[in-house]
């Protein structure tokens, strides 16, 4: 297995960056929105703190390849970048501190590297394949993290997205059955719900639809913590156009409850 911890370091290298545009941005009154055509919204501190990371990489792994949420993938081979600039721009444009700069490796198909910086909550979240999941501020100093032990629904904690997504794909019913079920229900938002659970805070968290580069960074943190990610067919990874974490244990009843076919 190779090693990742250069590329870990680059990682928090290109968070300490980013976050120099991203924490200066928030809630800056010039701040320029527009609508993207899937209705989405933009940021000049987006499209700005993408083009920031791209030109470090460029720099500094001038091989790989890089995917990000504004621009187009450049480059090709089996080590891709994958960088979501600002997770949770909607949040960020209205001023709620829950958004994050996600930036990932995927070699070979796999997500071997996370990372998740969220400034304005004060918190970072990172792991590498085979090294296992941390928080704090920066490499030193940092915790280990580790996936809940709840083993029943009925004591579990469900963070989810909204119910209006839920009911577009036809689970509807059964997403709102689970809220229900568990012991309590919160939506946190965004890449938020996934790092709760590779904390032990939350043990479920879900959303019927979303890209690659709003998953890749959160699949080694959730999965290093000891926790399960897949789509909703059940399939391992960031692959499947949406997502389900949990800690391992509730998994396939979470699966049998709210999944769907494979296709």
């Amino acid at each position: 297995m190779p090693g990742y911890d250069d590329d870990l370091r680059l990682a928090h290298v290109l968070a300490d960056s980013v976050e120099q545009v991203t924490a200066r941005r928030f809630r800056a009154t010039d701040l320029r929105v527009t609508t993207k055509p899937d209705l989405t919204l933009v940021s000049d501190a987006d499209t700005d703190a993408e083009e920031l990371i791209r030109a470090q990489l460029k720099r500094t792994r001038p091989r790989d390849a890089v995917e990000g949420e504004e621009f187009e993938t450049t480059g090709h081979g089996p080590r891709r970048w994958v960088i979501d600039p600002i997770d949770g721009t909607h949040s960020y444009v209205r001023g709620v501190p829950v958004w994050a700069s996600l930036i990932a490796l995927v070699d070979d198909e796999r997500p071997v590297i996370g990372l998740v910086a969220a400034p304005a909550l004060g918190r970072r979240w990172w792991a590498a394949e085979g090294s296992g999941a941390w928080s704090g501020r920066s490499l030193s100093g940092a915790r280990q993290l580790h996936v809940s032990s709840v083993a029943r629904i009925e004591d579990a904690s469900l963070s989810y997205s909204s119910l209006r997504g839920w009911g577009e794909v036809g689970r509807g019913q059964e997403m709102l059955q689970l809220s229900v079920d568990c012991w309590r229900s919160r939506a946190y938002g965004d890449f938020w719900s996934y790092m709760l659970v590779a904390e032990g805070a939350v043990d479920i968290a879900c959303e019927p639809s979303l890209n690659v580069y709003d998953m890749a960074a959160l699949v080694p943190v959730v999965t290093q913590a000891g926790g399960r990610f897949t789509s909703l067919d059940g399939r391992d990874g960031c692959w499947g156009g949406n997502a389900l974490a949990t800690n391992g244990v509730l998994h396939d009843e979470v699966l049998g409850r709210i999944g769907t076919p494979a296709t």
